[in-house]
């Protein structure tokens, strides 16, 4: 069983944490070091985000992509257009392609000629249209909540069924199923339909956009029965969740991904010699992008930003920072692991290193 308590560490916690390590030390140990030697492979992804359609099948509260400018984009559909921006980034050498929206799906030719250029990357969809296989991509689909949540809050009739319809079975799908406040239970109920549907789940936080005081927003009460829900699920459904203990203490903590890791991203980074800072964009529908609005979700609020698309670049790009001790290394090497289970296609999670709780460096639990 993964520990649950919020205050105290492992009793060995201590004794490795008061000491200096050196990184050979950390990765010593061969397992360890095995998977160390899977991750560090794809250190070579270079990220760069794409707006596909200014147009949705959906009208869900809280919606990154109707806020701010971007929204206002005239959609270039020309395929030729985006062709040659395709081949301008990866000869500026963009690894991986994100495709995201308003809606992606609606665009499919604009996406097989992405996937044509720069065969790995990810598509965010709300799952209602099923995304020819020719486009070889993985597809996080979102789920916020069962299927009378999600006409709530999205105004979409049985929409489980419909994303379960479209993609049951396929390799390519993970299930992404956003926490809000008001959803936390459901999602034993969801889970059990993604098992039997042969799908994979990971987990998400809802962040709320720039101005957002809806009842989605998440306060401290929900971060810790989040963390409390997600970790028994890891327990519970460990051939579905693709999660790890440090995932959850990174996405449920009191503070943002911002303020435990500082975000590498453009918009919040002001430097451009290395990493992000330098090589990541975030194109809208036209064509265009602005470095003082490029992030992962543009217009969230980044006081309150635990999304799981941000922890893939904030997380892991301080490897640094957590390699201090076994442990923690571990941790790190494990939220690295399931970043690239979800990401990357043709790549299988392994079993965590790490099956307690331990804080971002600098921080308590």
């Amino acid at each position: 069983m993964h520990s649950t308590d919020t205050n105290i560490l492992p009793k060995s916690a201590n004794d490795l944490i008061n000491r200096k390590w050196k990184f050979s030390e950390l990765i010593s140990d061969s397992i360890v070091r095995e998977r160390w030697e899977k991750v560090r492979k794809y250190f070579f992804l270079r990220e760069t985000t794409y707006d596909m359609s200014n147009r949705c099948n959906l009208k869900c509260d809280g919606c990154y992509y109707y806020e701010g400018e971007k929204q206002f984009a005239k959609e270039n559909r020309d395929t030729e257009a985006w062709r040659a921006l395709m081949v301008n980034e990866k000869n500026r050498g963009i690894t991986y392609v994100v495709l995201a929206g308003a809606e992606p799906s609606l665009s499919p030719e604009l996406l097989q000629v992405c996937y044509d250029i720069i065969p790995l990357g990810s598509i965010a969809t709300n799952g209602v249209k099923h995304i020819d296989r020719s486009v070889d991509y993985m597809i996080h689909i979102s789920v916020w909540g069962n299927d009378e949540t999600s006409y709530r809050t999205r105004k979409a009739k049985d929409l489980l069924k419909k994303q379960i319809k479209n993609y049951k079975g396929d390799p390519r799908a993970v299930f992404v199923y956003t926490f809000t406040r008001e959803n936390i239970d459901e999602v034993y109920e969801v889970i059990d339909i993604i098992k039997d549907a042969d799908c994979k789940i990971t987990f998400n936080m809802f962040s709320s956009p720039v101005g957002y005081n809806g009842s989605l927003r998440h306060d401290t009460d929900s971060l810790k029965r989040t963390r409390s829900v997600m970790l028994d699920l890891l327990d519970k459904y460990p051939d579905v969740v693709l999660f790890s203990p440090y995932s959850a203490v990174a996405h449920t903590h009191a503070s943002s991904l911002h303020n435990l890791y500082s975000c590498p991203y453009p918009r919040m980074n002001p430097s451009k010699d290395i990493g992000l800072g330098r090589s990541f964009r975030q194109y809208r529908t036209d064509l265009t992008w602005d470095r003082s609005a490029a992030c992962c979700v543009p217009d969230t609020d980044c006081d309150d930003c635990r999304h799981y698309a941000a922890g893939s670049a904030v997380v892991t790009a301080r490897m640094y920072r957590h390699a201090i001790d076994p442990e923690t290394f571990k941790s790190w090497l494990d939220y690295v692991d399931t970043y690239l289970a979800i990401w990357v296609r043709g790549y299988d999670k392994g079993k965590n290193l790490c099956e307690d709780m331990y804080p971002p460096p600098g921080f308590e639990l």
